[in-house]
């Protein structure tokens, strides 16, 4: 936990945003794999965290806009408990590292509620928070995330948004560890190893850290499938490599870094070009942020470098604004520049993507520009991922094809002789400075040059 006197200060910044009302904080319990005391890893509501610092289930918080009470509601450890789980804090002195005097047991909760009238909730993304939603307020679990307090949802994010300087610090934490990871995958994985191999040698410099991963490792040899949590492929010479990976530290904070290394000692020339594409895009689109700066202009700007990049290649044709307005790009580049993180590696996603990375704005419905998950103006303090890729998806390729889609600006006679390619991307966390921008953590190889040397280390 930071100092009480850090949640004191979030808690109070926060009652300023509402005139009146409580605010009820839930927190996450333990869920069962495959019966209840089985359980999968605990992770906290990561709002919860922010406001409150308890790293343990079963907790609950309100906060009284009118009378300006803080309470905590938990339910200390029985000898039952204590015998499989060992000693444990009070709840008291939980409340304390927190700047709270007044607890209570969960059993009152509810009463305590009855007597409110106005009772502000963040949407659930559990379905143990519709539950408990459902007992505490009667509110049906369709309706929960209808029900939710957008103001709410605005003023968390505003504020956990602007990241203070001891989050930094320890974000760098998870970055420095996540840059760990990557650089151990690059002179680990060897042809005749399956992919488990090398997300297990990633995995074990995460728990080692004392943290946790902060998602489940993509390690691949199909970079073209995004979310790729298969691990049972044989990687062999000649294919591409994509780690998608990231530490969290024991506080909650989150790294999410993403490399692409060739199987063999280096790239071939054609995986080099498209590479050399994409990374151009990388730095290109680090190099333009800086407060003031629209996220989605940064975005483009990685499109149409892309696009110009395979352009050269042979793979893309024609007038490049008029493809990018026409989303020719996302043939190739489907997904979003990159994403908030934090206390989430995608932070705050579960309040609303649409509150927390658009302030409330429409999103595009273009497909590949419907897909990015931040488009709105930088500020100082903001952390985001940059992470360009270029993906070969045989059945997007197939589709659009069929289709005749931006086929004034596809090669297609090409780009089907690379169908089997895979995909590549590279990905950085970046603090908004007050003047310009900061990539955070220890550097990772990047360019060919140093992503082949970090590769001999393997075959020595």
């Amino acid at each position: 936990m930071f100092s009480k006197q850090t949640y004191i200060q979030r808690r109070m910044e926060l009652k300023k945003k509402f005139p009146s009302g409580i605010l009820l904080f839930l927190g996450n319990d333990e869920t069962g794999m495959n019966y209840a005391d089985n359980t999968y890893h605990f992770r906290q509501d990561s709002t919860f965290l922010y406001y409150f610092g308890i790293s343990m289930p079963g907790f609950y918080a309100t906060i009284d806009l009118d009378s300006g009470e803080e309470i905590i509601f938990g339910d200390d450890y029985t000898i039952d408990s204590i015998i499989w789980m060992g000693d444990m804090p009070t709840v008291t002195s939980l409340a304390e590292k927190s700047g709270i005097s007044k607890t209570e047991t969960t059993g009152t909760l509810k009463k305590k509620l009855s007597k409110a009238e106005n009772i502000l909730f963040l949407p659930p993304y559990r379905a143990e928070h519709q539950i408990k939603l459902l007992n505490l307020l009667g509110i049906h679990p369709n309706e929960a995330v209808k029900k939710a307090s957008i103001p709410f949802v605005l003023a968390v994010a505003e504020q956990r948004n602007n990241k203070t300087s001891e989050e930094i610090t320890e974000i760098e934490k998870a970055v420095n560890t996540t840059v760990l990871m990557h650089r151990t995958a690059m002179r680990y994985a060897k042809p005749g190893m399956t992919e488990a191999h090398v997300a297990a040698k990633v995995a074990q410099i995460a728990l080692e850290s004392g943290g946790q991963l902060s998602f489940p490792i993509i390690a691949t040899i199909n970079g073209q499938t995004l979310h790729n949590h298969f691990h049972g492929n044989t990687i062999r010479k000649g294919q591409l490599f994509l780690l998608d990976a990231g530490a969290e530290t024991p506080m909650g904070y989150a790294g999410d870094m993403s490399s692409t290394f060739p199987v063999s000692k280096k790239f071939t020339p054609e995986q080099r070009d498209i590479y050399e594409v994409c990374l151009t895009a990388h730095n290109s689109a680090i190099e333009a942020l800086k407060p003031g700066v629209h996220f989605r202009d940064v975005h483009l700007l990685a499109a149409r470098i892309i696009f110009d990049g395979l352009k050269n290649l042979g793979f893309t044709k024609g007038n490049t604004d008029d493809a990018i307005v026409n989303g020719a790009h996302a043939l190739f580049f489907p997904c979003g520049l990159g994403h908030l993180m934090g206390l989430d590696v995608h932070d705050m996603e579960n309040l609303g993507e649409q509150w927390v990375g658009y302030g409330g704005e429409p999103k595009s419905t273009q497909f590949g520009l419907k897909s990015l998950r931040l488009g709105t103006i930088l500020k100082p303090g903001y952390v985001l991922t940059i992470e360009p890729g270029i993906y070969f998806i045989p059945q997007l390729i197939d589709l659009w094809q069929k289709n005749e889609t931006n086929k004034q600006f596809l090669n297609f006679d090409k780009i089907n002789k690379f169908r089997d390619f895979s995909g590549l991307r590279n990905e950085e966390d970046v603090l908004i400075t007050e003047l310009s921008h900061r990539v955070l953590g220890e550097p990772l190889a990047k360019s060919v040059a140093e992503v082949e040397n970090e590769r001999k280390f393997a075959f020595d």
